[in-house]
């Protein structure tokens, strides 16, 4: 047996290596397509439409069929019971194209062969023929088309804005366009499917939402969702793109699966991964706003229309939640916002690390600088300004009242750290006298709620076993994606049991375990998992806490948990000694915890209600140069504060900081997505489509937790969300390139970037710019 009497201090809110760190450095960490495959699996491989959108005249598939290594094709005709893998259930999302096609890249059909390559390869030899139909891509032409939406839209609405913009002093109107991103996980989509007996499927899959995979194979096959068992280890990334993208792969392995009862792998290139799987959306925000004369905000009018792509998925909450982050931290007197998901013939758009929220933070950002170079003023100073009070001007468009504001320590805090006023003063002098070379610099915060604004999905359940040696089985709903989730709900574990942190034991997300899972997403798996393992935990507690009672004859209240075991008495009784001896006594030693969000609701109908359990918060001050005869540039230093509650595990939580800010830069500024006028994605692969390098991180990075904060609302252990918020800091350097840019009129213009500000539109920018300055 194991003795833990040495171990002295908890696991928990301490720096801990992610769980598989070390076998992700050497190779071992195993994803789906390192997985064994059973004897005789066989590959499909999806044939795609090559039009943007056109009837399907004819389809001819005999060459497919009769390319070497082929065992069979698959079309909606083949599909069991339903032909719709649309997450909100508006059956306008098929497996298989069947008459219509409505992107560039639909699935149309599927190939199974027996290797990969020969799938891939007889993909390619089918002949289709199409009658081409109008088609819309981009928000422009479907504004002007009469503006069809996918989904119904939202209106925020609180004060009154008409008496709002009458007391205004100023008014400022514009329009920002925030483009869409790719998430570029490192690992593709893919999906393994293994029959097994009578009606029953086992899916490996690299999912977000191992439930929304279970659901849509079952109704794909017209199963019972208790036939169909998801497992996912972990994932090469995910950041939304896996929270219902993954559905076309793993119901097509599922029904070529039962139909030549073998497994079935599908893995796509590269290349067609992105042009099958959906994006961020991108948004254009009309807005107008009035303000006084310092800049205090008084009303805002906003509507925000986003590229939704050809069906739903999950445009309704996405765009829902730009308008819940229309306010980033300013208090609005009177605020009237709108969305508008826009039906494009384009991929369908999905969920991206933020959910919408990021849009809507950049578009309050815009009028903010906008109001700043208006009246010459810092545009720390107009945040400032119009920051949410902490007992007055506290609710927002939603009508939550803020409770946890700390965004003026935030600002407060960074600003002294990063020297940020002495710095702005050196760089106005720099813009004075360089002609060529002009810097920028923004110090712009965060708020970001916390929960998914669907208030079911704000649940979560965990199976915890302890075995009579000690050793802790863990298993929980959520989906380890290299965000270090596993980790920590196995910290809260042991600190809970007062083990070692290598007596827990994490396990693989299985449907078979824990059934009814959400997805892993805005930014709620530890807040949510953490607690239902906690709950499990303590069940076992209670139990084992009882057993020792009666075991020695003293009340329970005497029971004292400590680390390394239980203290009865005088005398310290090892975890495992008790562990074996609640065994011995027939003591029920696992449990099934759970846990749902307390206090929120919401009602869409009304525009009402407390969508969030509380709010993070964070600050960035970046600092760039640009060369204004070319329009490139660099970011010469980032300093990034966030608030993350009592961090579980600085570590892991400084690195996902660390990547939230680099790939919300790289969105902002290098990250461009393209489509031509036939509607077919050009930049659709690692030679035509940027993300951030090594080379582009900031030169100077200085990333920090903000150490005095502490959750005011009993979440795990009292820490935040670190997921999402962060994200949006990157924005920061979109200010101070703008800055750089404003610098070539003498700060009189707003340079109004749209983004992602490329050093092509940061050139067009700045020649702009000068036109304007010298313009009579």
């Amino acid at each position: 047996m194991n003795r833990q009497s040495a171990i002295t201090a908890s696991p928990l809110h301490v720096s801990v290596p992610h769980d598989s760190a070390i076998k992700q450095v050497a190779g071992r960490a195993d994803y789906v397509d390192d997985l064994a495959e059973p004897e005789g699996t066989l590959h499909a491989y999806l044939g795609l439409s090559s039009r943007v959108h056109a009837e399907i005249v004819s389809i001819d598939l005999d060459a497919v069929r009769a390319a070497p290594g082929v065992v069979g094709v698959l079309t909606a005709a083949d599909i069991p019971a339903e032909n719709d893998i649309s997450t909100v259930h508006k059956h306008d999302e098929p497996v298989f194209a069947d008459r219509v096609v409505e992107h560039h890249g639909q699935a149309i059909f599927a190939v199974i062969a027996l290797d990969r390559e020969a799938a891939r390869r007889a993909a390619r030899l089918a002949r289709i023929a199409y009658r081409d139909l109008p088609h819309l891509t981009d928000i422009a032409a479907a504004r002007a088309a009469g503006g069809r939406l996918v989904t119904e839209p939202l209106k925020l609405e609180r004060g009154d804005v008409e008496a709002g913009f009458a007391a205004s002093t100023h008014r400022v109107a514009g329009s920002v366009t925030i483009g869409g991103q790719e998430h570029f996980y490192l690992e593709s989509q893919v999906a393994l499917a293994i029959p097994g007996e009578d009606d029953e499927i086992t899916i490996q899959a690299s999912t977000q939402h191992p439930t929304e995979i279970q659901v849509m194979v079952a109704q794909v096959l017209g199963i019972p969702h208790a036939a169909v068992t998801v497992n996912m280890r972990r994932m090469g990334g995910g950041f939304g793109g896996k929270e219902t993208q993954g559905n076309l792969f793993a119901c097509v392995a599922a029904v070529a699966a039962r139909k030549y009862r073998r497994a079935v792998k599908l893995r796509p290139d590269r290349d067609d991964d992105f042009s099958i799987t959906g994006k961020r959306h991108d948004f254009v925000v009309d807005y107008e706003v009035g303000y006084d004369d310092e800049g205090r905000i008084q009303a805002v009018a906003a509507t925000y229309a986003a590229r939704s792509g050809y069906s739903a998925d999950l445009s309704g909450p996405v765009t829902d939640r730009a308008l819940f982050h229309c306010d980033n931290a300013y208090w609005y007197p009177a605020v009237r916002v709108q969305s508008q998901p826009l039906k494009t013939n384009t991929v369908s758009n999905t969920a991206f690390r933020g959910f919408g929220g990021p849009q809507g933070i950049v578009a309050a950002e815009r009028w903010i600088e906008d109001i700043a170079y208006a009246l010459g003023k810092d545009p720390l100073e107009i945040r400032k300004a119009n920051f949410y009070g902490t007992d007055s001007n506290n609710i927002t468009p939603y009508h939550q009242v803020v409770e946890d504001n700390v965004i003026h320590r935030v600002i407060a805090d960074l600003e002294e750290s990063s020297e940020y006023q002495a710095r702005r003063r050196a760089i106005l002098d720099f813009n004075r006298t360089s002609r060529v070379l002009r810097k920028g610099i923004a110090l712009v915060p965060v708020k970001f709620g916390i929960s998914f604004t669907a208030t079911w999905h704000n649940q979560a359940g965990a199976l915890v076993h302890v075995y009579r040696d000690g050793s802790v089985h863990l298993s929980h709903g959520g989906t380890e994606m290299g965000q270090g989730l596993h980790i920590k709900v196995a910290q809260v574990l042991a600190d809970a049991f007062g083990v070692p942190l290598d007596r827990v034991k994490i396990t693989a997300s299985n449907t078979g375990k824990v059934p009814n899972t959400s997805a892993t997403a805005a930014s709620s798996g530890t807040d949510l998992n953490a607690m239902a393992a906690l709950d499990g935990a303590n069940q076992i507690k209670a139990r084992m806490s009882a057993h020792a009672a009666r075991l020695h004859g003293v009340d329970p209240a005497g029971i004292v948990w400590q680390f390394g075991g239980i203290r009865v008495g005088d005398r310290l009784m090892h975890f495992d000694e008790l562990a074996t001896s609640c065994w011995m006594h027939r003591v029920q030693l696992s449990a099934a915890g759970f846990y749902m969000t307390p206090e929120i609701y919401w009602d869409r109908s009304t525009g009402r209600g407390r969508p969030f359990y509380y709010f993070a918060y964070g600050a960035a001050c970046a600092e760039a140069t640009i060369d204004t005869l070319t329009g490139e540039y660099q970011v010469d230093r980032a300093d990034v504060l966030e608030d993350v509650g009592r961090s579980l595990n600085p570590a892991i939580d400084i690195g996902q900081v660390e990547g939230a800010f680099v790939q919300g830069m790289g969105w902002l500024t290098t990250e461009e997505l393209w489509w031509d006028q036939k509607g077919q994605l050009r930049t659709h692969a690692p030679s035509t489509y940027k993300i951030p390098l090594a080379s582009d991180v900031p030169r100077v990075f200085n990333v920090r937790l903000a150490e005095w904060s502490v959750n005011k609302k009993p979440a795990i252990g009292r820490s935040k969300a670190v997921g999402e918020p962060p994200l949006v800091l990157g924005y920061s350097v979109v200010e101070a390139l703008s800055m750089a840019v404003a610098s070539v009129a003498d700060y009189r213009i707003a340079p109004r970037l749209d983004m992602p500000a490329t050093p092509e539109r940061v050139l067009f920018a700045v020649e702009r710019l000068r036109r304007a300055a010298t313009t009579p």
